[in-house]
């Protein structure tokens, strides 16, 4: 079992005693992701968030060796989830590739991130 740490991402993961992925019996287990930028602003855009979540979700995979397209499970929990899904599914969709991994998306009150409406967390194959 080891932790995977994109560029820039240690010291605040570290801070908050968490990995960003980690790799486990073939599989690699990312952390809840949300659309914030890399200067920790939470964009008012819907679709600004969505592809901030995936792009970062994709550099913990990269980091891992692998990308989107070994996404074997992922929830999504969103704030509002019916004044946006169809947004963040046209979202996903451009992430996602076929075979297409099992998808649950939740509604929930709140996410720790102020303004944040999605939380994903995805489950990926390990590079073998």
């Amino acid at each position: 079992m080891h932790a995977i740490f994109p560029d820039g991402s240690q010291t605040s993961a570290t801070a908050l005693k968490l990995s960003p992925g980690i790799v486990s019996n073939g599989h690699i287990y990312l952390t809840g992701i949300t659309g914030s930028l890399p200067d920790g602003s939470m964009p008012g855009d819907p679709a600004t968030q969505f592809r901030s979540a995936f792009d970062k979700i994709r550099a913990v995979l990269q980091a891992g060796g692998t990308d989107t397209d070994a996404i074997v499970e992922m929830t999504s929990y969103h704030v509002g989830i019916h004044d946006h899904f169809d947004l963040f599914n046209e979202v996903r969709c451009t992430y996602a590739s076929d075979p297409f991994p099992a998808w649950t998306a939740v509604e929930v009150a709140a996410l720790r991130r102020p303004g944040a409406l999605v939380e994903i967390r995805v489950i990926a194959a390990a590079p073998t």
